[in-house]
Protein backbone atom coordinates (compact mmCIF):
# COMPACT_ATOMS: atom_id res chain seq x y z
CA UNK A 1 0.00 0.00 0.00
CA UNK A 2 2.44 2.53 1.08
CA UNK A 3 4.21 1.82 -2.55
CA UNK A 4 1.61 4.10 -3.90
CA UNK A 5 2.32 7.25 -1.65
CA UNK A 6 4.38 9.52 -3.30
CA UNK A 7 7.71 9.95 -2.72
CA UNK A 8 7.61 13.49 -1.85
CA UNK A 9 4.64 12.83 0.50
CA UNK A 10 6.46 9.81 2.94
CA UNK A 11 9.02 12.47 4.69
CA UNK A 12 5.83 14.30 5.67
CA UNK A 13 3.69 11.16 6.59
CA UNK A 14 6.66 9.56 8.57
CA UNK A 15 7.04 13.74 10.28
CA UNK A 16 3.77 14.23 11.19
CA UNK A 17 3.17 10.59 12.22
CA UNK A 18 5.49 10.90 14.75
CA UNK A 19 4.42 14.69 15.71
CA UNK A 20 0.88 13.74 16.06
CA UNK A 21 1.55 10.57 18.05
CA UNK A 22 3.55 12.71 20.44
CA UNK A 23 0.87 15.23 20.96
CA UNK A 24 -1.69 12.32 21.13
CA UNK A 25 0.44 10.75 24.05
CA UNK A 26 0.81 14.40 25.81
CA UNK A 27 -2.61 14.84 25.92
CA UNK A 28 -4.20 11.48 26.92
CA UNK A 29 -1.35 11.56 30.25
CA UNK A 30 -4.69 12.84 32.55
CA UNK A 31 -6.32 9.44 32.80
CA UNK A 32 -9.76 9.69 31.95
CA UNK A 33 -13.19 8.51 34.44
CA UNK A 34 -16.03 6.85 32.75
CA UNK A 35 -18.16 7.31 35.53
CA UNK A 36 -17.17 11.47 35.42
CA UNK A 37 -17.39 11.60 31.81
CA UNK A 38 -21.07 10.52 31.46
CA UNK A 39 -21.48 13.13 34.05
CA UNK A 40 -20.06 15.65 31.97
CA UNK A 41 -21.74 14.61 28.58
CA UNK A 42 -24.76 16.42 28.84
CA UNK A 43 -23.58 19.21 26.74
CA UNK A 44 -22.48 16.47 24.06
CA UNK A 45 -26.24 15.07 24.00
CA UNK A 46 -27.95 17.42 22.01
CA UNK A 47 -25.86 16.21 19.03
CA UNK A 48 -24.10 13.13 19.32
CA UNK A 49 -26.94 11.28 21.64
CA UNK A 50 -29.10 11.62 18.85
CA UNK A 51 -28.87 8.92 16.34
CA UNK A 52 -29.79 10.53 12.01
CA UNK A 53 -29.15 14.06 14.19
CA UNK A 54 -27.87 16.44 10.92
CA UNK A 55 -25.81 19.72 11.38
CA UNK A 56 -25.75 22.29 8.61
CA UNK A 57 -22.48 23.59 9.01
CA UNK A 58 -20.37 23.94 6.93
CA UNK A 59 -23.03 21.88 4.60
CA UNK A 60 -25.44 19.58 5.65
CA UNK A 61 -24.93 16.04 7.31
CA UNK A 62 -24.82 13.98 10.44
CA UNK A 63 -22.69 14.78 13.46
CA UNK A 64 -20.17 11.58 13.46
CA UNK A 65 -20.81 8.67 15.54
CA UNK A 66 -18.32 8.92 18.70
CA UNK A 67 -19.33 5.97 21.01
CA UNK A 68 -16.67 3.53 19.97
CA UNK A 69 -13.87 5.79 19.06
CA UNK A 70 -11.00 5.78 21.08
CA UNK A 71 -10.25 7.87 24.06
CA UNK A 72 -6.73 8.64 22.70
CA UNK A 73 -8.21 10.04 19.29
CA UNK A 74 -11.13 11.78 20.92
CA UNK A 75 -8.96 13.52 22.86
CA UNK A 76 -7.02 14.70 20.22
CA UNK A 77 -10.26 15.74 18.46
CA UNK A 78 -11.33 17.67 21.20
CA UNK A 79 -7.61 19.37 21.78
CA UNK A 80 -7.37 20.28 17.72
CA UNK A 81 -11.00 21.93 18.05
CA UNK A 82 -9.46 23.93 21.26
CA UNK A 83 -6.37 24.75 19.35
CA UNK A 84 -8.29 25.99 16.57
CA UNK A 85 -6.40 23.34 14.42
CA UNK A 86 -10.02 21.87 13.42
CA UNK A 87 -12.39 25.10 12.82
CA UNK A 88 -15.70 24.60 13.81
CA UNK A 89 -17.30 27.45 15.44
CA UNK A 90 -19.39 25.20 17.97
CA UNK A 91 -16.83 22.56 18.21
CA UNK A 92 -14.23 25.26 19.42
CA UNK A 93 -16.66 27.01 21.21
CA UNK A 94 -17.59 23.71 23.61
CA UNK A 95 -13.77 22.44 23.47
CA UNK A 96 -12.27 25.75 24.72
CA UNK A 97 -14.27 25.30 27.60
CA UNK A 98 -13.02 21.56 28.37
CA UNK A 99 -10.12 21.13 30.60
CA UNK A 100 -7.28 18.08 30.48
CA UNK A 101 -9.49 16.40 32.58
CA UNK A 102 -12.34 17.02 31.29
CA UNK A 103 -11.77 15.90 27.65
CA UNK A 104 -10.07 12.55 29.04
CA UNK A 105 -13.06 11.63 31.53
CA UNK A 106 -15.71 12.43 28.54
CA UNK A 107 -13.18 10.32 26.35
CA UNK A 108 -13.12 7.23 28.32
CA UNK A 109 -16.72 8.00 28.27
CA UNK A 110 -17.46 7.59 24.86
CA UNK A 111 -14.49 5.02 24.26
CA UNK A 112 -16.36 2.57 26.14
CA UNK A 113 -19.59 2.26 24.10
CA UNK A 114 -18.16 0.67 21.35
CA UNK A 115 -20.51 -1.88 19.64
CA UNK A 116 -17.92 -5.24 20.18
CA UNK A 117 -15.70 -7.41 17.89
CA UNK A 118 -15.11 -6.23 14.08
CA UNK A 119 -13.47 -8.48 11.79
CA UNK A 120 -10.44 -7.95 10.48
CA UNK A 121 -11.20 -7.48 7.19
CA UNK A 122 -13.66 -5.09 5.86
CA UNK A 123 -17.20 -6.55 5.98
CA UNK A 124 -17.18 -6.04 2.20
CA UNK A 125 -14.94 -5.22 -0.31
CA UNK A 126 -14.47 -2.16 -2.36
CA UNK A 127 -15.01 -2.51 -5.78
CA UNK A 128 -12.24 -1.68 -8.52
CA UNK A 129 -12.41 1.77 -8.85
CA UNK A 130 -12.90 2.41 -5.02
CA UNK A 131 -10.23 0.11 -4.30
CA UNK A 132 -7.41 2.08 -6.43
CA UNK A 133 -8.89 5.41 -4.85
CA UNK A 134 -7.95 3.64 -1.45
CA UNK A 135 -4.75 2.34 -2.39
CA UNK A 136 -3.57 6.11 -3.98
CA UNK A 137 -4.36 7.60 -0.31
CA UNK A 138 -2.29 4.55 1.34
CA UNK A 139 -5.86 4.65 3.76
CA UNK A 140 -4.98 1.12 4.76
CA UNK A 141 -1.37 2.05 6.01
CA UNK A 142 -2.73 4.16 9.10
CA UNK A 143 -6.51 3.61 9.67
CA UNK A 144 -6.22 -0.79 9.22
CA UNK A 145 -6.98 -3.15 6.69
CA UNK A 146 -10.64 -3.13 8.33
CA UNK A 147 -10.55 0.94 8.79
CA UNK A 148 -11.67 -0.03 12.09
CA UNK A 149 -8.55 -0.51 13.48
CA UNK A 150 -5.87 2.23 13.36
CA UNK A 151 -2.24 2.11 13.83
CA UNK A 152 -2.41 4.43 16.21
CA UNK A 153 -4.72 4.82 18.48
CA UNK A 154 -5.10 8.67 17.92
CA UNK A 155 -6.16 8.26 14.45
CA UNK A 156 -10.05 7.88 13.89
CA UNK A 157 -11.38 4.59 13.30
CA UNK A 158 -13.66 4.89 9.77
CA UNK A 159 -15.83 1.94 9.07
CA UNK A 160 -19.37 2.54 9.72
CA UNK A 161 -19.25 6.43 10.32
CA UNK A 162 -21.55 8.76 8.39
CA UNK A 163 -20.92 9.16 4.72
CA UNK A 164 -21.73 12.54 4.28
CA UNK A 165 -19.88 13.64 7.84
CA UNK A 166 -16.66 11.63 6.16
CA UNK A 167 -17.61 13.69 2.58
CA UNK A 168 -17.24 17.03 4.73
CA UNK A 169 -14.07 16.25 6.99
CA UNK A 170 -12.27 14.84 4.13
CA UNK A 171 -13.07 18.13 2.21
CA UNK A 172 -12.09 20.26 5.07
CA UNK A 173 -8.46 19.07 4.86
CA UNK A 174 -8.58 20.65 1.41
CA UNK A 175 -8.95 23.95 2.66
CA UNK A 176 -7.24 27.21 3.43
CA UNK A 177 -7.86 30.86 4.29
CA UNK A 178 -10.50 30.26 6.10
CA UNK A 179 -11.25 31.59 9.20
CA UNK A 180 -14.33 29.14 10.23
CA UNK A 181 -13.66 25.79 7.79
CA UNK A 182 -10.71 23.57 7.39
CA UNK A 183 -8.81 21.66 9.46
CA UNK A 184 -4.99 21.47 9.59
CA UNK A 185 -3.23 18.29 9.34
CA UNK A 186 -0.28 17.90 7.21
CA UNK A 187 -0.75 14.01 6.19
CA UNK A 188 -4.45 14.35 5.46
CA UNK A 189 -4.08 17.66 3.31
CA UNK A 190 -1.49 16.09 1.51
CA UNK A 191 -3.47 12.93 0.86
CA UNK A 192 -7.37 14.42 0.70
CA UNK A 193 -5.67 17.27 -2.07
CA UNK A 194 -5.13 14.22 -4.69
CA UNK A 195 -8.58 13.63 -5.19
CA UNK A 196 -11.42 15.41 -6.78
CA UNK A 197 -14.66 16.02 -4.55
CA UNK A 198 -16.58 13.14 -6.50
CA UNK A 199 -13.81 10.52 -5.37
CA UNK A 200 -13.53 11.66 -1.90
CA UNK A 201 -17.65 11.16 -1.93
CA UNK A 202 -17.06 7.53 -3.32
CA UNK A 203 -14.38 7.09 -0.25
CA UNK A 204 -16.58 8.01 2.08
CA UNK A 205 -19.80 5.96 0.86
CA UNK A 206 -17.76 3.07 0.96
CA UNK A 207 -15.65 2.98 4.08
CA UNK A 208 -19.79 4.71 5.63
CA UNK A 209 -21.26 1.16 4.21
CA UNK A 210 -18.67 -0.85 6.52
CA UNK A 211 -19.94 -2.62 9.81
CA UNK A 212 -17.74 -1.13 12.62
CA UNK A 213 -17.70 -0.31 16.17
CA UNK A 214 -19.17 3.31 15.80
CA UNK A 215 -22.71 3.99 16.96
CA UNK A 216 -25.33 6.39 18.09
CA UNK A 217 -26.54 5.34 21.19
CA UNK A 218 -29.82 7.49 22.68
CA UNK A 219 -29.13 8.59 25.79
CA UNK A 220 -31.81 10.91 27.78
CA UNK A 221 -31.34 14.38 28.45
CA UNK A 222 -32.45 13.87 32.07
CA UNK A 223 -29.89 12.45 34.19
Amino acid sequence: MNKQLSPLLKPVVALVTLTLATFAAQAQAVAGDVKAGESKAAMCIGCHGIPGYQNSFPEIHKVPKIQGQSDKYIVSALTAYKKGDRKHPSMRGIATSLSEQDMADLAAFYAAQGTGAIAETPSKAAAGPVADLLTKGACVSCHGANFSKPIDPSYPKLAGQHSDYLYVALKSYTVTGNQVVGRSNGVMAGIAKQFKPAELKQIASYLGSLDGELQTKPESRFR
